[in-house]
């Protein structure tokens, strides 16, 4: 005989079925799916007359008259046994009351096979540049708060490494129009939506700008991987180039240029050089316009973190077969600027190995490195120097000799 066929409906319905009674039987059904003990107390804080009432019949004695409700369910599955509605007790009367308990633990084992399934395609980024952010991803929390549910976290992480799979974009293009070629949707990127928190983050973490807030922030990120929300605010500041009547001009008058994306993109300049030379800062730039003037070599500064237009050019300029010659700050932020770029274009160390560091760390006064190590991928033994001498050298401090550089060139 089955459980419920040992089971009174009709009076166990009549005793225990009443809306008064719900709560304990909500109760009791939570402790069976938490497969604890059907025993001790259960309390509902200010009961109503009706389930004061309702618990006295149930108990064929008075409850108390306290300003809480307590019921010992070891009582009530007394009652069942001795009336005979439910001879095995309690348990097979929840299950003919609201149908079988599912315990927490299968629903929490199936719903976290459900996250796993829903994080796969991360599997994707494996063995790319993203794959320490790819595997970080499921333990940080972020998806679930932001899909909520695994249904949804699968369709989020889905177009989120598709759209990383597309990046960076080259030649650069408008967000909008990225997303609608992507994605199919031209506002799927916008600020605040799930997905573009999340691309966002992986973005971030393919280009390595740090986390910055502010729409400035999200909008200089997103053109680091090409994605522009406008083809004006990307820039680059150069020296010593040529090819159109700006830039002509400015290179007669020995003056420094800023150059757009538009501008890049419509009509780059002729770099008819062998080489050109990349910094990090525009003091560089200050001092080799005043030192040189109109007969400077061809100089770009970064100014940080590489821009679409910064990129842009420097794409334009290895394909026009010019080798690329960089120089940056040696520090971590330095370190990570110029795994950026190397990311995005080859480029030969301008003074920018272990032993310059080293010579350069010798100066007094040097203020200490900060912030967590990176790695050095041109020349990995200037990471483990930096590490040893433990001083930061801006560009600054080595000016004269990255000047002189510039005049033999």
């Amino acid at each position: 005989m089955t459980e419920k066929a040992r089971v009174d409906t009709g009076r166990l319905q009549r005793l225990l079925g009443a809306d008064e009674l719900a709560w304990l039987v909500e109760r009791a059904r939570r402790r069976m799916a938490r497969e604890e003990p059907l025993t001790g107390p259960v309390t509902l804080t200010a009961p109503t007359p009706a389930q004061r009432a309702a618990a006295e019949r149930l108990l064929g004695r008075s409850p108390g008259a306290g300003l809480s409700l307590t019921l010992r369910l070891d009582a009530v599955d007394a009652v069942l046994r001795r009336s005979g509605i439910s001879p095995d007790g309690l348990a097979p009367a929840l299950i003919a009351l609201g149908g079988p308990v599912a315990p927490l633990r299968d629903a929490r084992e199936r719903e976290e096979r459900a996250w796993e399934a829903a994080y796969a395609p991360l599997a994707d980024l494996s063995g790319t540049t993203l794959a320490d952010w790819s595997d970080r991803l499921p333990r940080d929390g972020l998806v679930r708060r932001l899909a909520g549910d695994p249904d949804t976290a699968a369709a989020l992480v889905a177009k989120t490494v598709r759209t990383l799979s597309a990046l960076p974009a080259e030649p650069p293009c408008s967000l909008a129009a990225f997303a609608a070629r992507t994605l199919g949707d031209a506002h799927a990127l916008d600020d605040g939506r799930p997905l573009a928190t999340l691309v966002l983050l992986g973005v971030r973490a393919l280009t390595g700008y740090a986390k910055e807030s502010g729409a400035q922030g999200r909008r200089d990120a997103w053109a680091a991987a090409g994605l522009l929300k406008d083809d004006v605010s990307s820039t680059v500041l150069t020296l010593g180039l040529r090819g159109t009547p700006a830039l002509d001009w400015h290179t007669d008058a020995g003056e420094p240029a800023v150059l757009t994306l538009r501008q890049l993109v419509v009509r780059g300049p002729l770099l008819p050089h062998a080489a050109l030379h990349v910094c990090e800062n525009p003091a560089v730039v200050s001092q080799a316009a005043d030192t040189y003037g109109p007969n400077c070599p061809p100089l770009v500064c970064l100014q940080g973190q590489p821009s679409a237009a910064a990129l842009t050019l420097l794409r334009q300029a290895h394909a026009q077969g010019l080798s690329l010659h960089y120089h940056g700050d040696f520090d971590w932020g330095g370190a990570r600027i110029a795994a950026t770029l190397l990311r995005h274009v080859p480029w030969h160390p301008w003074r920018y190995r272990a032993d310059d560091y080293r010579r350069a760390a010798t100066h007094p006064g040097l203020p200490l490195l900060a912030g967590a190590p990176a790695a050095t991928p041109w020349d990995p033994e200037l990471a483990s120097a930096l590490k040893e001498f433990g001083v930061r050298v801006e560009e600054e401090v080595v000016l004269d000799e990255l000047i002189a550089d510039l005049g033999a060139a």
